[in-house]
C-alpha cells in the first residue's frame, strides 16, 4: 500500500493575530529591548513577527515572555507555532505539550501536538492527539478535518469519510478553502488523488450537495479512477444518479 501524504493546512490552529497586519515589516529588535517590554508587548510582538514571517523573531518574543509568565499556556502554543513554521518539529510539539500541561483542556494545544505528528508521519499518534481535540472541542471543523485526514492517511476511509462528512455539516467550506481552517491533501500518486476525490463525491453526494459531488467524480474520472461506474452501486449516490450530467462523467450500465 502506498503511503498518502497529506497536509493539514497550515496544520495547526492559529490564534492570537487580531489586529496584526499581515505581510508588515517588522524591525528586529534587540535582546536589551525585548526584555524591556511587557508580556503583553512581547506577546504582540511575536505575533507582528509570525505574521512577517519572522519566526526567529518570534520565537525570541515568546521565548522572554514566557520567562516573564511560565504558568501562560498561550504564549507557549505560539512558541510551538513559530517554531514548528522555522522547522524544529521537536521543539514545537514540546512547547504545545508544555501548553497542554498548563491547561489540559486547551484544545488547541491538543490539535497542534497531534499536527506534528502528522507532519512526521506518525499517524496513530496523530489520531490519538486529533482525536482528543475533538471530544474536548467537538464543533470544530478544523478538529474533524484533521481527524479524517489522519484516517485516510491509513487507509481507513469510512472513519475519514465521518469525520470529513461532519466537518462540512459545521461549515460548508471546511474542506473548499485553504486556510488553517482546512485540509489541502497532497497526495502522492494520481491514482490515490482519483480514488481520494470519488470518496469526497461520495460524501457531498450524501450532504445533498450535487455540484460538489460532481465536482469530484469529474476530478476522479479526470484521475483515472477505475471504479467510477460504482456510483450506479454505491448507495450513498442514489439520488445524484437522477441527475443527467452523472451520465455525461460515468456512462450508465448497459441494461441486461
Amino acid at each position: 500500500m502506498k503511503t498518502l501524504i497529506m497536509t493539514v493546512a497550515i496544520l495547526v490552529i492559529v490564534l492570537g493575530f487580531a489586529g496584526t497586519t499581515f505581510g508588515q515589516t517588522v524591525p528586529p529588535q534587540s535582546a536589551a529591548n525585548l526584555n524591556a517590554m511587557t508580556v503583553a508587548e512581547l506577546e504582540r510582538a511575536g505575533d507582528a513577527a509570525r505574521a512577517a514571517k519572522d519566526y526567529e523573531q518570534a520565537i525570541d518574543c515568546f521565548e522572554i515572555a514566557i520567562g516573564k509568565d511560565k504558568k501562560n499556556a498561550v504564549l507557549y502554543n505560539k512558541l510551538g507555532l513559530s517554531q514548528l513554521k522555522a522547522g524544529n518539529n521537536d521543539a514545537a510539539r514540546a512547547s504545545f505539550e508544555k501548553a497542554m500541561k498548563r491547561n489540559s483542556k486547551y484544545a488547541d494545544a491538543v490539535n497542534n501536538v497531534g499536527a506534528v505528528y502528522f507532519v512526521q508521519r506518525n499517524l496513530g499518534q496523530a489520531t490519538r492527539y486529533f482525536k482528543k481535540a475533538v471530544a474536548l472541542e467537538e464543533s470544530r471543523p478544523a478538529f474533524h478535518v484533521n481527524l479524517g485526514a489522519a484516517w485516510f492517511g491509513q487507509n481507513k476511509l469510512e472513519r475519514a469519510m465521518a469525520e470529513y462528512r461532519r466537518a462540512l455539516q459545521l461549515d460548508p467550506d471546511a474542506l473548499a478553502r485553504n486556510t488553517n481552517a482546512g485540509v489541502a491533501a497532497q497526495i502522492s500518486t494520481s491514482e490515490e488523488r482519483a480514488r481520494y476525490d470519488y470518496m469526497m463525491a461520495k460524501i457531498y453526494a450524501k450532504l445533498g450537495n450535487t455540484e460538489e459531488c460532481l465536482r469530484c467524480l469529474r476530478k476522479a474520472k479526470e484521475g483515472g479512477y477505475r471504479n467510477l461506474a460504482n456510483v450506479y452501486k454505491d448507495e450513498e449516490f442514489l439520488q445524484i444518479r437522477q441527475d443527467q450530467r452523472l451520465a455525461e462523467i460515468a456512462p450508465p450500465p448497459a441494461a441486461k
